[in-house]
């Protein structure tokens, strides 16, 4: 491969005492994404945070493939039709 890169991915969590919010953001490009996932505890489980941790952020990267995945195709897309 001729070039490198590094691409920065950042991750937010905010949390209670049920909850926990992940945010991940990426800039690439100029395209700018974002998702979240969220994760609740059954209160009458024992506290646990990575595992909401785990989950939430999971969520929120399972959330942004799908928005990273879908740019890629609309740009393949308008690709081809301006080729074909």
């Amino acid at each position: 491969m001729d070039e490198e890169k590094d691409i920065t991915l950042s991750i937010h969590l905010a949390e209670d005492e049920t909850s926990t919010v992940a945010t991940a953001t990426l800039d690439l490009r100029g395209d700018h994404f974002e998702a979240s996932g969220q994760a609740r505890r059954n209160p009458i489980d024992p506290a646990k945070p990575v595992i909401g941790e785990e989950l939430a952020i999971a969520r929120a990267l399972r959330s942004l493939e799908a928005q990273i995945t879908e740019a890629a195709e609309t740009k393949i897309e308008r690709f081809l039709v301006h080729e074909g």
